[in-house]
């Protein structure tokens, strides 16, 4: 089973994420935000990965320690249950449609971190959550776990749509790329 559990406490952020790659896709998200429970709910959904986030985070500032250090302990705790890489098919991709938005992920489970993320935001927000934060996340959980991530939006005008096909199409990358073969590590070097 390839499973982790991560606790990270700091002045700012006490944050403990369980990750089970071969769920159902079961979440059990709370970080206070209730958009990005929303958001971090999707990816659990869409990845058919188990996620629980427990996260109390310094909110009476604004919410970017939480979504940060989130992104940092689920990026750990992927890191971790992802293992030495062997027999993943490594490469995932995926286009996601959400009304009028359309998001796009490709990812490299490739041990070399890289984010490449665009995406226009037409409001500050949704709901609690600054849109900013979405590239925050996603640079902390790819750089945490060792991943190549490009999130693009194609094109959308409600960011609520926007971000949460972003989500998604990451969601559907991370399920194609951590799905088991049966081979070896898919690399010409023999490792990642």
């Amino acid at each position: 089973m390839r499973t982790s559990e991560i606790t990270r406490k700091t002045k700012e952020t006490d944050i403990t994420v369980k990750l089970n790659l071969d769920g159902s896709g079961k979440a059990d998200i709370f970080t206070g935000i209730g958009f990005f429970d929303h958001m971090l709910t999707a990816l659990s959904v869409h990845s058919g990965f188990d996620i629980s986030v427990n996260a109390v985070g310094d909110l009476h500032v604004d919410p970017h320690h939480t979504v940060e250090d989130v992104g940092i302990v689920l990026g750990q705790a992927f890191k971790q249950a992802i293992g030495d890489m062997k027999g993943i098919n490594r490469y995932g991709s995926a286009y996601i449609p959400m009304d009028e938005a359309l998001g796009f992920a490709c990812l490299d489970i490739s041990n070399r971190p890289f984010l490449v993320f665009e995406a226009d935001f037409s409001d500050e927000r949704v709901g609690g959550f600054d849109t900013c934060l979405t590239e925050e996340f996603f640079r902390a959980f790819a750089f945490n776990g060792g991943i190549t991530l490009h999130v693009i939006e194609k094109y959308g005008k409600n960011d609520h749509h926007i971000i949460e096909a972003l989500f998604k199409a990451a969601a559907h990358a991370l399920k194609e790329a951590a799905a088991l073969n049966g081979g070896e590590i898919l690399s010409t070097k023999g490792v990642l």
